[in-house]
């Protein structure tokens, strides 16, 4: 059957058209999969709406009291490194008993690399030892322990001391 070149002309504009919606519809679906983080060129996926970051720490076997309420938006790469927006800066106790107190400081953003347990390579984290404010490098889950890194030393706090949230002061 031969169609006329006109039909034909028709059909060939249908068919690219047909084809560019198609693709982009495929990069506006990529586009809203990946963000791209500080202006660089690598994209990394998003989390999933559903999962929150007290949820990667727990699937990770951390408590979620590691991070305080009020987390508005986190980044996890496929190489497990997180980043973690709060509203502000975030300062709260975590009471040991005994006269035994630590005083923590979040930043606005805080992160690390999470691991099954861990956390290295932290970031945005200080913790008052005396007078002094400490970085704080990593965190380490041994059994019932929660082992916090902060630069020369570590200092072990019973897991259950962070099941829940803290609230910013």
């Amino acid at each position: 059957m031969l169609v006329p070149p006109a039909m034909a002309s028709h059909c060939l504009v249908v068919a690219v058209a047909v084809a560019v919606v198609l693709v982009a519809s495929v990069l506006h679906a990529a586009a809203a999969a990946t963000t791209t983080m500080g202006g660089n060129n690598s994209t990394e996926a998003a989390a999933a709406t559903t999962t929150t970051a007290y949820d990667v720490l727990e699937k990770n076997n951390l408590p979620r009291g590691i991070l305080p309420q009020g987390v508005q938006s986190y980044v996890l790469r496929p190489d497990g490194s997180m980043e973690v927006t709060l509203p502000g800066e975030c300062n709260f106790f975590v009471d040991l008993g005994g006269g035994n107190r630590y005083k923590l400081r979040y930043g606005a953003t805080v992160g690390g690399i999470v691991q099954a347990g861990s956390i290295r390579e932290a970031y945005g984290v200080r913790m008052q030892v005396e007078y002094a404010w400490l970085g704080f490098n990593g965190v380490r889950r041994s059994g019932d322990q929660l082992e916090l890194q902060v630069q020369e030393f570590t200092q072990s706090f019973p897991v259950g001391k962070f099941a829940v949230s803290p609230k910013c002061n």
